[in-house]
């Protein structure tokens, strides 16, 4: 499959939206399922419209997966995650770690929707000397985890952090994202041997499931099929769903751990560049900067309904 990427593309640090960012924070409690979605579609459409406009300032990114992944971000930090910007500190909050760690700008562009960031600190991204590197680093960064970016260590991790928390008596919750192509890494599956053998009942595994991996589909590359078999096999609770839909995210989240005390995994199915017409399913904006023209025609795409 033939793939036109931007390598090395013209920075243009003028390139910053002149709306403000509406910190959304976390959905209200005691609000209806249906403002629960409205909450998290809004604050998606704001994170995508901030994240594109990130990565042309910067010249640098990786737009199709952070796209691919964002509303799983949003419905974990602004409602499903027992976490919150007051308490990082507290040791039974939930953790999440991004094993997919080059789409980092996903991050940092929720984590300020969540009030992790100040909204200013989004515009240093890839700066020289910046605390938003292109991979999140838990040095630089208090609400990040781990650092991630070498593809098959958050996973890992996450199984490690799991097993901390059993040892603490704590009832607190991994979540952890990988991506599918990232499942080819085999260091993936001795963690999820490890945890399937062990019951680890408090991790939770996102696969998100976009098919396409740097110049490749998955399927062309090392094919995962049957994933959900394969999880089982490994001792996992598995569930399929829409990976942007937010009502569903929410609920698979709620039901963790699973009743089965089995832990679980979240095959999330995904399309790279979601929702953005010329970007969905285009294997090319793996790590592809868009022009002033796409960017504009993008914004375009994610104006408010």
């Amino acid at each position: 499959m033939t793939t036109e990427e931007d390598l090395v593309p013209d920075v243009d640090s003028s390139m910053v939206l002149s709306d403000a960012f509406s910190v959304l924070g976390r959905v209200p409690d005691g609000v209806t399922e249906g403002e629960v979605v409205a909450h998290l579609a809004e604050a998606a459409r704001l994170v995508r419209r901030r994240d594109i406009a990130m990565v042309r300032a910067a010249g640098l990114g990786h737009i199709g997966g952070e796209f691919s992944v964002i509303d799983i971000l949003v419905t974990l930090y602004l409602h499903s995650m027992n976490m919150s910007p007051d308490h990082l500190g507290e040791p039974d909050r939930d953790r999440f770690i991004l094993s997919k760690g080059h789409a980092a700008a996903a991050l940092y562009t929720t984590l300020a929707m969540a009030g992790f960031l100040p909204p200013e600190q989004l515009s240093t991204f890839m700066k020289p000397l910046a605390q938003l590197n292109g991979h999140p680093a838990r040095t630089k960064i208090a609400a990040v985890e781990a650092s991630t970016g070498p593809l098959g260590h958050g996973l890992p991790i996450a199984v490690g952090t799991t097993f901390a928390g059993r040892l603490d008596g704590s009832s607190r919750r991994t979540f952890v994202v990988v991506g599918d192509g990232e499942l080819q890494e085999g260091s993936n599956w001795e963690a999820l041997m490890t945890a399937g053998n062990h019951r680890l009942s408090q991790l939770c595994v996102i696969v998100d499931r976009n098919r396409l991996q740097q110049g490749a589909a998955v399927s062309d590359t090392n094919d995962l099929e049957p994933l959900a078999d394969k999880l089982r096999a490994f001792g996992f609770a598995v569930i399929d769903l829409n990976g942007h839909d937010h009502g569903a995210l929410a609920e698979a989240f709620r039901n963790v751990p699973a009743p089965s005390g089995q832990p679980t995994a979240i095959i999330a199915h995904t399309v790279k560049g979601h929702p953005i017409s010329f970007m969905a399913n285009d294997v090319a904006w793996h790590h592809k900067v868009p022009s002033p023209d796409q960017v504009a025609q993008a914004l375009s795409e994610l104006e408010a309904p």
